[in-house]
């Protein structure tokens, strides 16, 4: 008898524990990266100002998820997805080596390059391949495979979360370390299980495929570069942008990452060879890549002025012990773990009687959770213009909604991608949507860099804005659901 894991098919175990350990490395390094990036040199931190530290994280994360978009077509068309994931993996764990090495800055963003280039490989093609498990159920069951995924995502963040900011309060580099050593154990796992989990799924594509995908070179050879330089340029030139300091990359990269993004959707949609039916479903995916860049720019506030304020204006003392404020973004990955399996389930439930909500209106509740959420933070911030500091309550308030409203999004939107996706475009539009939480976190890490700890009366307007801006978009989501859903066809 085939093995399964817990009930699904066995390869799911191996994408679980790799991907588990992987965001072991990132999300602990994520708890402490702006905390020491804005540490004094004294102290042994980088000693930047807030603003570009808040920028410089910004670049980081978008830079992981931009380039999964390569990433994606690089295993589509040369490597397969197997290899990428490999590859990739073995990046990030040079990446975190070298941020454990106590040599500068130059050295510290070297580490982030390796480690952003290695998730560009690793993150969209190990969620292809979850998807590739399933062949042709594009039903619940899938769904309920992806939420299983996202608690190894989630598993993997907590502990990260605790163990890296706790090991970085006595030396922020062995923080950095243990992150390296987290991505090693994922490597271990997924080369002894591979074989045995996938068979022929994810290797590298048949030659003929490989051939055809070339005729595409050109544009990503030409075409994309083309246009980054020329937007570069102009933005320069018309003194939009200052690129020669990192605030103004930082600002800059918003117009690139929507620029490739609108560059490679007409691409596909005018140049794809798609007919109706799936010319529609990639116009569902923008309209999903839209939704996703709004949820990810006010939930990824949690590693930017939420873990600030965590540090300057949150009560952290329990029993005389001081809590690293990175530990506190592990509320959002316990939340997870206890309701990802509930609302996978719940999913299966609903679809066996005909009542499983269609993914816009999943979306668009997503967006709203995700408002109602920061209204905990304009509480606690106006307790924080008062002189007092705020009760760790507020935020985990915050993160209890931002964990059910991303529950409704991100694992429903990897699952849609592979759903949606024309067949020769799968790894290039789940690359897509991980461009989407590039947006996202770029916004996140430019908003981040407002959030000025000696004017206290800014904070429960900067907060605000992430209450009006992402329920606004849920509201439209579920006013538009019915034509959206004509345009899914039979996917849910």
């Amino acid at each position: 008898m085939n093995k399964t894991f817990f009930g699904h098919p066995f390869g799911l175990s191996t994408l679980f524990f790799t991907e588990m350990w992987e965001r072991f490395s990132f999300y602990g390094m994520r708890a402490i990266l702006i905390l020491f990036m804005t540490t004094d040199k004294v102290q042994e931190g980088l000693g930047l100002d807030t603003e570009t530290a808040g920028a410089a994280y910004g670049l980081y994360t978008a830079s992981v998820y931009l380039l999964s978009l390569p990433g994606g077509w690089v295993a589509d068309n040369i490597i397969g997805q197997r290899k990428a994931i490999w590859y990739g993996g073995i990046l990030i764990m040079i990446g975190h080596a070298i941020l454990a090495i106590p040599a500068g800055t130059t050295v510290f963003f070297l580490g982030l390059a390796f480690v952003a280039l290695g998730t560009g490989f690793l993150k969209p093609n190990i969620s292809s391949i979850v998807g590739s498990l399933y062949g042709d159920d594009k039903g619940a069951r899938r769904d309920a495979g992806f939420s299983i995924f996202y608690m190894a995502i989630n598993l993997g963040s907590f502990f990260g979360q605790i163990f890296v900011p706790i090991l970085a309060s006595y030396n922020w580099h062995m923080g950095f370390g243990l992150a390296a050593v987290g991505m090693f154990f994922g490597l271990v796992y997924f080369r002894k299980t591979e074989n045995e989990s996938f068979g022929e799924i994810g290797l590298p594509p048949k030659k003929e495929k490989s051939d055809s995908a070339k005729s595409v070179n050109p544009i990503f050879k030409y075409g994309i570069p083309a246009l980054l330089i020329a937007t570069l340029v102009g933005l320069q030139t018309t003194g939009t942008v200052n690129l020669t300091s990192i605030i103004g990359v930082a600002e800059a990269m918003k117009y690139v990452i929507v620029l490739i993004a609108l560059f490679y959707f007409a691409y596909v949609l005018l140049a794809g060879g798609l007919e109706g039916p799936d010319i529609k479903k990639v116009l569902v995916i923008v309209l999903l890549f839209i939704g996703g860049a709004t949820f990810w720019s006010g939930f990824e506030q949690a590693g930017s002025a939420l873990n600030l304020f965590a540090r300057d204006f949150t009560e952290r003392n329990i029993l005389g012990w001081l809590m690293p404020a990175g530990v506190l973004q592990s509320a959002n990955s316990f939340f997870i773990i206890i309701f990802a399996p509930i609302v996978g389930a719940m999913w299966v439930w609903l679809a066996k009687r005909n009542l499983n909500p269609r993914t816009p209106v999943k979306f668009g509740l997503g967006l709203i959770l995700l408002g109602i959420g920061f209204l905990f933070m304009v509480s606690a911030a106006q307790i924080a213009t008062s002189g007092m500091k705020a009760g760790m309550f507020m935020l985990i308030l915050t993160y209890f909604f931002h964990s059910i409203g991303e529950l409704f999004v991100s694992p429903v939107g990897l699952s849609n991608m592979t759903k949606l996706s024309p067949p020769q475009y799968t790894g290039q539009m789940m690359g897509l949507w991980f461009v989407a939480t590039a947006l996202g976190n770029l916004i996140a890490g430019t908003f981040g860099g407002h959030f000025d700890p000696s004017n206290v009366q800014q904070m429960p307007e900067l907060f605000m804005t992430f209450v009006k801006l992402p329920v606004g978009v849920g509201l439209i989501f579920l006013a538009f659901s019915p034509i959206v859903r004509r345009w899914m066809g039979e996917i849910h």
